[in-house]
Formats: structure tokens, C-alpha cells, sequence
């Protein structure tokens, strides 16, 4: 199974799109667009609209874009005058001409008029912002810091680690403070995912300029070596004393740690803290008792300001897992302040360290400032403080505040895009539009959302609010009519299953992974036939697994299957389904002692399946509150996991 973060690739997907009314009333955009078709599972909702052969040429124009193609780009671009989307067939048509075939920028000046042209024409579009960052890259590598500064100041979403770099390169290259950007960095420079060539030139110069140490910046090279970036890292940090560590310690972390326990004092206290680090994170993420061991040594020697982000991070999971509660905070307090702000996770366990400590004050204090977050953690941390876990109370919009969202520019193009399945496009164009919207704005728009059958937009914009909420809203309820019988005949709890099908597919009927899972719940076919077999389900064949009440019946059986085979824990079956019962049972294996469901879930060793379990959990709980009205104990639907040797069921 795939979470829902992990869907790159979805078939056709479609809402019903608005009234007649409201686009009779809207401008000459509205006039232009064209009703595609709807998959079967909406025909009944909305008349058919088509698919036109512009369409389809639009959607080539796309893929040629995405490939950078310049020539095929504006030979489909030619043959698409009036076409709805003008911005669109411009962006695709420019874009190719600033990248190559590789996706870095070219840096020459050949699009820039065409650029300049654009960004006027649909200033203060979703579009155009993301057309000034695509040129803020090509004026960062050319190095026209004057028309990048001003272009920055323009840049909305400033969401790109490449740009930020650039930025910082531009500040550095006016003779600013080195040793103050060097200290903005570190907030920048945290994932090497995301470097690019920007930040790979932004650091040795800082270094140059001696603002940041040779020390850190081997550090932030290291951050790119565990990640197997390894040319990035020698760019970064230069030559490291531990690089052969750092890639022993990914292969076999019990073997390093065993030599490196003979071999440390070869090396400077610097040079052993930081390999400490590197063995304490791959040995947590084997979730083997010695990562305690191997932090505890690095904290010793101290340079916790060296570790990678990751490594920081695991420190403290190593600490949870070993029940080590000074570990658990000395690493917390240790971080990068960009580390420890950017997952409320931390913020909650200092406080139960603190809690462990007797300090109960500071503990209170740590709880409180994220009591208000509407997560996983948030509603642990209201737990610890004795308040409810209820969902807040309904604030409901009038048909006419809904009503009017009809005729919002964004989301008519959204609900276009998605129908001609560009849900990237689609998402970009409704995001958008949600800008500055007040929370009784955004409870109408996820209002209408629903009237349209988009569900992800339902819960994506529904979750956006602050003070206002509609929890019926975030957390929707849509083919309850087909899933509780069958819920109810295997008596498997329906909040749960809500829970997971949010985190799955967001009730994007047509959903489908790039690995073949697809549907509500994101059932494999492999998987689908296993669980056709056990039910007695004959005449099952793969094309049937699109058909919802047959992907509900499945996947649900498979859910049922998993909880059943794993003791009825919650956070083991939630484990399971994403990431497989094989893995989920040997998680487990590797527990020392009972530990505690919230514990269990934040060291599991896979980001993907750790933020699933915590988000299937925390959804889980808020259905039931929404259904039943009633306080819920995430920490009882937790559960404790106590150690188990392995069945002999096998399970797909």
C-alpha cells in the first residue's frame, strides 16, 4: 500500500463541475471552457461533458514541456490558439526554452522578453508566480543578482530551497555579513534533496568568506553523504575524515559500530562524536538497542550543532525507543532550531522528558504550545494537559456564502484541470485561490467542494482553518452508504477505516500509484486477488478492482485481515497495510520491552510509513468524535506494542 503523499500518478478523476447558473453568470473564461466527460461514478450528478481534441493536444503540450522539448512544445503551442487556458499554452510554450533536457536552468537571456511579457500580462496569478520561480533559477545561475533581488520581492510562495540559496549567494555577493548569512543558512540548508547547484555554491563560498567553519561545512556534506549524494558532498564540505564511516555505517551500522568501537581513538573528538552520530542514526533506523549506546557516546563528546538534521533527528528516536528520557531531551535541546520547530514531535516529547524529570511546569509549558494543533501530536500533548479531544464546534455557512464560490476564476479552472486529470495544475489553480480567505470563506469553499464530489479538496481546504472549523468537513464521510454494510459485517471499526482511506487517496475514486495500487483504499491487484480467494469472491479479475464498491470490499477485508493477524493493534495493522505485515511484525520483533503506541509509531523506521500510522491514528480519532460525538483517547487507540516473535500467517 502507498499513502496518499505517494500517488504521483492518478487515472482520470473528475468532479461534477458547477451550476448553469453560475457559469452562465460568469466572464468570457467561463464562456470558453468545455464540460469534459465524468467517469461513470458522477454521470448521475452532472450532464456529460467531453473531452475535446484540444484538449488532448494540451495535455501532449504538457508532457512536452515536462521534457523541455522546445521544438514539440511550440509546435503544439502553434496549433492551440484560444484555447481556454492561454496562460498555460504560454507557460508551456516559454518554460522549455529556459531548462534543459536535463532540468537545469540554461542561464542564457533568449527567453527573457518572452518572460517579462508573460509575467505583466497575468500578474498575480498562481501561473505567474510559478513562472518567477522558474526564472529566479535561470537569473541565479547567470548571477543578475540586480533583476533576481527585484524578482525575489515578487515571489509569493518562496518555497524553493534553490531560490532561497540564490538569495543568500545575492546578499553574500553586496558584501553582507557573512557570519549572519551563514546563520540564516541553517534553516536553508537542512534537506540535500532540494540543493541543486545553488547551494552547492553557497556554501564553500560562505566558508571562503569566513562566515561558516570548514567543520560546518563538512557537516552539511556529510547531510548529503548519508543520503548517498556523494559528489554533492565533496562540493559542499570537501574531503571528510569520515566519509568511509558514513558508508560503511548505511551498510552494515552493527559491523561499524563494532570497529569503530576498536578504531575510534585513531581519530580527533570531533571526527568520533560526528561518526557516533552517523552509527547511532542507521543503527536506529534497525532499530538496534546499541543506537543508544553510539548517541550516548556522541553526547559525551559533544558537536551535537554537527550532526545532520536526520541524525538529530533519530537521536532522539534511539532515546525513545531505549526509554532513555535524558537522551530524549539532551538531543532535543541540542537541535537545530530549524530541526526542532518544523515537527510539533519534538515539541511534545521535551515535554514528556521534562514531565519524566519532575519538572511539570516546563513540561505544562512545552504541551501548550501545541494544544491548539488539530494532529497527532497536538492532541497528545491535550491529553497530557487533561483536555478534550472532542472536535471543536460546527461553524456552518449559508447557500449563498457557498454560492458564490461558484463563480471564483480559480476553481472553475481547477475543476477543468482536474476533469482533463492535471491534478498537479488542478491543485495549484484551487490552492491559489484559497489565499487570504477567511475561515468561514474557506468552509464555503470546501462547502462547494463537496457539492462537486472533490473530496480531497473538501478535507485539503477545510483543514486550512484557524479559529472557525467544520470537522464534518475535514474529516468527510463520503460512500458511507457502500462502506458501512460492509464495515459492519466484519466488524471492523468504520472510524479507523475512514481514517485510512483519508491518508490513502483523499476519496479520489480513480486514484492509482505509480506501483499499481489503486481505488479508495489503494489495494495492489496481488493483494486484491489474495483477499478475493480468502472471501470467496469467484469471479474477481483485476479490472474489477476501479469498480468502488468491489475496491471498498476489498481493501476493507484486507484492513480486517491485517488487525486480526496482528493482535487487533491499530498502529501494527495501520503499519502493516502501508508498508506490509512482514515489516510491521518485525518492528515489533525488535521492541526490548513493551512500549508505548505513540513511541512504537514515531521510530518506526520508514518516513513514509511513520507519517502514515501517526496520521491514520490521529484521523481515526477525530472520526470518531465526529460520528459518535464523543471524547476520544488517542493514547488508548494507541495502545502499547509488547514484543512478539514472528506468526507463520503470510500476508501480501
Amino acid at each position: 500500500m502507498k499513502s496518499a503523499a505517494q500517488k504521483s500518478k492518478y487515472q482520470r478523476i473528475a468532479g461534477a463541475l458547477i451550476l448553469g447558473l453560475a457559469l452562465a453568470a460568469n466572464n468570457a473564461f467561463a464562456e470558453k471552457i468545455k464540460k469534459p466527460k465524468l467517469p461513470k461514478s458522477y454521470e448521475s450528478k452532472a450532464a456529460a461533458p467531453e473531452i475535446t481534441d484540444a484538449d488532448r493536444m494540451f495535455i501532449d503540450l504538457r508532457e512536452a514541456a515536462k521534457k523541455n522539448d522546445v521544438f514539440r512544445a511550440q509546435q503544439l503551442a502553434s496549433n492551440l490558439v484560444n484555447y481556454p487556458f492561454d496562460d498555460y499554452v504560454a507557460y508551456f510554450r516559454i518554460k522549455p526554452q529556459m531548462f534543459d533536457s536535463a532540468g537545469g536552468p540554461r542561464g542564457d537571456y533568449s527567453a527573457d522578453a518572452q518572460v517579462v511579457a508573460f509575467l505583466n500580462q497575468y500578474q498575480g496569478t498562481a501561473l505567474a508566480d510559478r513562472m518567477r520561480n522558474d526564472w529566479l533559477l535561470v537569473l541565479g545561475k547567470r548571477k543578475d543578482w540586480s533583476r533576481f533581488d527585484a524578482e525575489y520581492a515578487k515571489f509569493v510562495l518562496d518555497d524553493d530551497t534553490q531560490v532561497k540559496c540564490y538569495s543568500l549567494l545575492s546578499k553574500l555577493s553586496q558584501g553582507e555579513n557573512p557570519t549572519k548569512l551563514a546563520i540564516d543558512s541553517r534553516s536553508v540548508l537542512l534537506d540535500p534533496s532540494y540543493f541543486g547547484q545553488a547551494c552547492q555554491e553557497l556554501v564553500p563560498l560562505l566558508v571562503a568568506a569566513g562566515g561558516m567553519t570548514p567543520s560546518e561545512a563538512k557537516a552539511i556534506g556529510r547531510a548529503a553523504s548519508e543520503k548517498g549524494f556523494d559528489t554533492m558532498a565533496r562540493r559542499l564540505g570537501g574531503e571528510d575524515p569520515i566519509t568511509e564511516i558514513v558508508k560503511a555505517a548505511k551498510a552494515d551500522p552493527a559491523k561499524t559500530y563494532r570497529d569503530f568501537s576498536q578504531s575510534a581513538s585513531r581519530y580527533s573528538k570531533e571526527n568520533q562524536a560526528v561518526a557516533w552520530g552517523v552509527i547511532g542514526q542507521f543503527l536506529a533506523k534497525k532499530l538496534d538497542p546499541n543506537a543508544d549506546d553510539a548517541y550516548r557516546l556522541q553526547q559525551e563528546l559533544g558537536y551535537n550543532e554537527l550532526l545532520s538534521a536526520e541524525s538529530q533527528e533519530w537521536k532522539v528516536r534511539a532515546g525513545l525507543r531505549a526509554k532513555d528520557w535524558a537522551l530524549v531531551k539532551n538531543a532535543i535541546e541540542g537541535m537545530n532550531p530549524a530541526v526542532r520547530v518544523r515537527d510539533p514531535a519534538w515539541t511534545y516529547w521535551y515535554g514528556r522528558a521534562l514531565k519524566v524529570e519532575g519538572q511539570d511546569a516546563k513540561a505544562k509549558e512545552n504541551f501548550e504550545l501545541i494544544d491548539n494543533q488539530y494532529n497527532f501530536y497536538g492532541q497528545l500533548a491535550r491529553e497530557e494537559l487533561g483536555k478534550s479531544n472532542q472536535a471543536p464546534a460546527r461553524t456552518k455557512v449559508g447557500d449563498q456564502e457557498i454560492d458564490t464560490m461558484a463563480s471564483r476564476k480559480g476553481f472553475m479552472r481547477g475543476e477543468r484541470l482536474y476533469a482533463m486529470n492535471l491534478r498537479f495544475e488542478g491543485n495549484r489553480e484551487w490552492n491559489w485561490e484559497l489565499r487570504n480567505m477567511t475561515d468561514k470563506q474557506l468552509l464555503a469553499a470546501a462547502e462547494y467542494a463537496k457539492r462537486v464530489h472533490l473530496y480531497d479538496r473538501v478535507v485539503n481546504t477545510a483543514d486550512r482553518t484557524k479559529e472557525e472549523h467544520d470537522f464534518s468537513l475535514r474529516y468527510p464521510t463520503p460512500f458511507r452508504d457502500e462502506l458501512s454494510p460492509i464495515a459492519r459485517q466484519i466488524d471492523l471499526n468504520l472510524a479507523w477505516t475512514y481514517g485510512l482511506i483519508r491518508q490513502e487517496s483523499r476519496f479520489i475514486i480513480n486514484a492509482s500509484s505509480s506501483v499499481g495500487a489503486s481505488g479508495l483504499m489503494q489495494v495492489m491487484p496481488n493483494t486484491a486477488k489474495y483477499v478475493a480467494k480468502k472471501i470467496g469472491m469467484t469471479n474477481y479479475t483485476n479490472d474489477k478492482l476501479s469498480d468502488t464498491n468491489t475496491n471498498l470490499t476489498l481493501g476493507s477485508n484486507y484492513l480486517n485481515m491485517v488487525l486480526v493477524d496482528l493482535d487487533g493493534s491499530w498502529v501494527l495493522a495501520s503499519a502493516a497495510y502501508n508498508a506490509g505485515p512482514s515489516r510491521a511484525k518485525l518492528w515489533r520483533e525488535r521492541l526490548t520491552s513493551p512500549t508505548e503506541g505513540a513511541i512504537f509509531a514515531e521510530t518506526i523506521p520508514f518516513t513514509e510509513t511513520r507519517v502514515y500510522v501517526k496520521n491514520v491514528l490521529s484521523n481515526a480519532n477525530y472520526y470518531s468524535s465526529v460520528m459518535h460525538g464523543k471524547e476520544q483517547s488517542l493514547k488508548q487507540r494507541l495502545g502499547t506494542i509488547a514484543p512478539k516473535t514472528a506468526t507463520q500467517t503470510e500476508l501480501p
